[in-house]
């Protein structure tokens, strides 16, 4: 360490405007401290002893919260401060509110807390008065914007997981209670072969045309069909239940043609039920029905685990704070989770391939698909074409967010990015999600966020660099 002169005190932007006099003053009070690549300055929580300034190197400026690690800045400009920069106010509470960390061999300027709180209440009490009253009321407008910003992100998810959760939650509970009335009726039929005697070569037969239904019939399914395909295959099925005298013909045929059946198979029914073909056919039918919505309960089941499953890669939940992620995995989830949102909207992926993952906060990254998701399906009015697009460009990751709406209007083109602007009516937007983007792109992922609008649409392109250190 060695003792720095008022020259050097001079060539920094904090000291220009002082008098000889205050800066020799400084001086005579300051020291020169080196730390390595990676040294812990000082620790948040730590007693604020000190007050630094960045003579030459980089530093990063970091705060612990809900469990991680958050950078706040990162920067290499000189004259860069931080410490015990409010011990001239009369707190009791006298630690750091942040970790100081180098990012690569750096020299500082540095002063006791009590030799700065002095200069600054002998030397300046008009800006120490001043600057006390600015952070009190930056602090508390901080603080309610935040709070704004996570209730409605909050809002946002809650009112995403209940819409989504509810339509495959009810569809199960709809075809549970319309299966437990199949499975009677199944019962009830199985009565009246039982009535007609059968013998047991007769009730093998139809045993085995049931099973081979079933598996035609799930086949038949996921084979796509026109309405007017559909319609020709019922009225086939009813005109030959009619030529076989079989009563209510007209009520089997759309339960055997919704699952893909024609007369070919009903043919085979008649040659394996003999002398009980009414019987056999309205017990296949009542079987072909709790097939089907055993099918309805699996898919709504299946549905509401894949939410789930992207609900916790959307959150992250599990995850560290940094992570190589994949950003297709991240704007699938987000697609899942705004599917209410987006039902009338085409959604396009263009993603390349082979494309590098990326260090990054994944959830932060989630939030602003969210928000340029969101904007997008709002621009299109819930109908359009959204397109997903991804790249990598030299040393950079690109993802872009296009959809076909009417473009941003020139007048407010200059302020989307302002905290509590917006266009969207009262109660629909917040003004704080592209901020909020912007703010979790440029100062978290040291990357670039911007926007091209037109009257055929507007594109929001999000650039990451595919090598950054982040904390």
């Amino acid at each position: 360490m060695s003792t720095p002169t008022a020259d050097d005190l001079r060539t920094l932007f904090l000291f220009e405007g002082l008098s000889d006099a205050q800066r020799d003053w400084l001086a005579a009070r300051a020291e020169r401290a080196t730390y390595d690549d990676g040294a812990v300055v000082f620790r948040q929580g730590e007693p604020a002893t000190h007050l630094y300034v960045l003579l030459e190197g980089g530093i990063r400026l970091s705060r612990a919260a809900g469990g991680e690690e958050l950078t706040v800045n990162e920067t290499t400009h000189r004259g860069s401060y931080g410490g015990a920069t409010r011990a001239y106010v009369d707190e009791v509470d006298r630690t750091y509110g942040n970790t100081f960390t180098t990012t690569q061999p750096s020299t500082f300027l540095r002063w006791l807390a009590d030799d700065f709180a002095t200069f600054m209440r002998t030397q300046l009490p008009m800006a120490v008065h001043l600057l006390d009253g600015l952070y009190n009321g930056l602090r508390l407008t901080e603080g309610a914007v935040q709070q704004r910003e996570h209730l409605a992100r909050l809002g946002t998810l809650s009112a995403t997981l209940a819409h989504e959760l509810n339509n495959p939650a009810a569809a199960a509970v709809r075809a549970t209670g319309q299966l437990r009335g199949r499975v009677a009726g199944m019962r009830g039929k199985l009565a009246m072969l039982a009535a007609a005697k059968l013998d047991a070569d007769l009730l093998a037969r139809l045993v085995s045309c049931q099973e081979h239904a079933v598996e035609l019939a799930a086949k038949g399914r996921r084979t796509p069909r026109t309405a007017m395909e559909e319609s020709d295959l019922e009225d086939a099925l009813a005109d030959r239940l009619d030529e076989l005298g079989v009563p209510g013909g007209y009520d089997l045929a759309p339960v055997f043609a919704g699952n893909g059946l024609g007369p070919e198979w009903l043919d085979e029914v008649v040659e394996a039920a003999e002398g009980s073909l009414e019987g056999a056919l309205r017990w296949l039918a009542y079987a072909l029905e709790t097939e089907s919505l055993m099918d309805e309960i699996e898919d709504a089941t299946a549905r509401i685990s894949t939410l789930v499953a992207s609900v916790k890669s959307y959150s992250y939940v599990d995850s560290s704070s940094v992570q190589e992620v994949d950003v297709h995995t991240g704007l699938d989830s987000t697609v899942v989770m705004m599917g209410h949102k987006l039902q009338g909207v085409k959604v396009v992926r263009e993603y390349a391939d082979d494309l590098p993952k990326v260090p990054a906060h994944a959830a932060e990254l989630n939030q602003v698909w969210t928000n340029l998701i969101d904007n997008a399906a709002d621009a299109m009015g819930g109908t359009g074409t959204l397109v997903l697009r991804t790249r990598a460009e030299g040393d950079e990751l690109v993802v872009e967010v296009a959809d076909d709406g009417p473009g941003i209007p020139a007048e407010v083109q200059a302020r989307v990015f302002e905290p509590l602007f917006t266009t969207k009516p009262p109660g629909r937007g917040s003004g704080l999600g592209l901020d909020s983007a912007r703010r979790i792109v440029e100062a978290r992922h040291h990357g670039r966020l911007g926007f091209d609008t037109g009257p055929d649409g507007t594109c929001f392109a999000v650039r990451l660099p595919l090598q950054q250190r982040l904390a």
